[in-house]
């Protein structure tokens, strides 16, 4: 029997040793998530579809199960430093959020250096129509609409919380967001230092519109940030100081520090081999369930 699972498990490490070779550490950890059964619970009912004027796709996860209602919503960004990253890497964040009872809908968007911001604020937006459009035909409800993401894809779903003006533009009244959860994201970080940052949004003529703490208002959507003491590529002043800005303004927010963990582990808590390092989903779903309720605001 020992020796049974041994095998299975030296099995298990070279199949995604190989992988590792070919792929994204975020697809690797999206096959690791499903390996360690994180894909029970949960089905992808829509892939690779096409939204907005740039050829941008998206992929939709559900529960795997019957439900007589509309489910509330949640579009998710993924993160990679406006500069990298796929829908289909972040499989285990879709299969995290949709067994949990929510469609979670994972949209692509154009990355640095084809284009600069605000591009893939426009193309944020572009999928949030998209999801208003066309979600009940896959069982979500438009009226119960969040935003998530991690890092870059943070900045996105909080920057379109807060700056009305990309949904807007793209015919979406910015009401429809009803929360957003921002996972290690930068919200305050001009005078520009890293790369990404400086490739991102440096050729901006005016750096403050390119800052999400810099559109704080009093009537802005409830958000939770998570950030860590232990991330070293978005500091957790980030958090705090849109927070401060926003509590100084009478908008809620809250704000979850996770500790030690890393900049990565922080979204890598959502799979199922990771969960245990803190309860980012646990805190994330309680959020998000008390503000899109059925009925509720």
């Amino acid at each position: 029997m020992r020796r049974g699972i041994a095998f299975v498990g030296l099995a298990l490490l070279l199949v995604i040793g190989g992988i590792l070779a070919f792929t994204s550490p975020p697809r690797l950890l999206s096959a690791y998530d499903w390996a360690m059964g994180g894909g029970a619970g949960a089905r992808q009912v829509a892939e690779g579809v096409p939204f907005g004027n740039h050829g941008q796709t998206l992929d939709i996860w559900a529960p795997d199960t019957a439900v007589k209602s509309k489910l509330p919503v949640v579009i998710f960004w993924y993160g990679g430093g406006w500069a990298k990253g796929d829908r289909a890497a972040y499989a285990f964040a879709g299969r995290a959020l949709a067994k949990q009872g929510f469609l979670a809908v994972i949209p692509d968007y154009r990355k640095v250096p084809q284009v600069r911001f605000p591009a893939f604020l426009k193309d944020g937006a572009e999928a949030v129509a998209w999801t208003r459009d066309n979600i009940a035909a896959q069982g979500g409800d438009p009226t119960r609409i969040a935003f998530m993401g991690h890092s870059a894809g943070a900045y996105v779903a909080v920057m379109l919380a807060l700056d009305t003006q990309w949904l807007t533009a793209a015919g979406v009244d910015p009401a429809i967001t009803k929360a957003a959860v921002g996972l290690s994201g930068p919200y305050d970080f001009h005078p520009f230092t890293s790369k990404r940052s400086i490739d991102a949004m440096g050729q901006w003529p005016r750096p403050a519109e390119t800052q999400p703490i810099a559109y704080a208002r009093t009537d802005a959507p409830p958000l939770l940030l998570a950030t860590s003491e232990g991330d070293t590529t978005v500091r957790a002043k980030n958090a705090n100081n849109l927070a401060a800005k926003l509590r100084e303004l009478g908008a809620p927010v809250e704000v979850k520090n996770y500790g030690p963990l890393s900049h990565e582990e922080v979204v890598m808590a959502l799979s199922t081999p990771y969960r245990a390092k803190a309860p980012v989903l646990a805190d994330s779903i309680a959020f998000l369930r008390a503000h899109l309720a059925a009925g509720g605001d």
